[in-house]
């Protein structure tokens, strides 16, 4: 589980993010304590109590004293609120820039992101299409 570079109780602490998100951590439900993180994964249990303090600092978890760890009502939302913002500062923003710098009409951003994202709302999508543009120079398939 523990193979990148960053410090092993931010990978315990987005693991349990991406749980809550994907909603197999649900809101009220606890998690495993810090002896079983330190047991399960061999890593000392302050780590893991350190990564548990990060997630109730943001309001992820809170804690039931002499019981354990829960997840905190609202989290799933407070995280997808936060990954939002960050998607925007990080991909979207930078993305918009590159494209205006190309010269890449906006309309055909807008399309594709309806084609690939199978927005129900874009009749396009509903029928399957994948649009092409001249604009940029390639052709695709309709």
């Amino acid at each position: 589980m523990f193979d990148d570079r960053r410090p092993i109780y931010r990978q315990i602490a987005e693991r349990i993010r991406a749980e809550v998100l994907s909603g197999s951590l649900g809101e009220d439900e606890q998690v495993m304590s810090t002896t079983q993180y330190a047991t399960h994964f061999r890593i000392n249990p302050a780590t893991a109590a350190k990564a548990f303090a990060e997630l109730v600092d943001e309001g992820v978890l809170y804690k039931r004293r002499g019981v354990g760890m829960f997840v905190a009502p609202g989290a799933r939302e407070t995280l997808r609120a936060h990954r939002r913002a960050r998607f925007v500062a990080e991909v979207l923003d930078p993305m918009i820039d590159e494209a205006d710098a190309i010269g890449l009409d906006p309309a055909h951003l807008v399309e594709r992101i309806h084609e690939r994202m199978g927005d129900p709302a874009d009749p396009r999508a509903a029928a399957g299409s994948v649009a092409g543009s001249v604009a940029d120079g390639r052709e695709e398939a309709r």
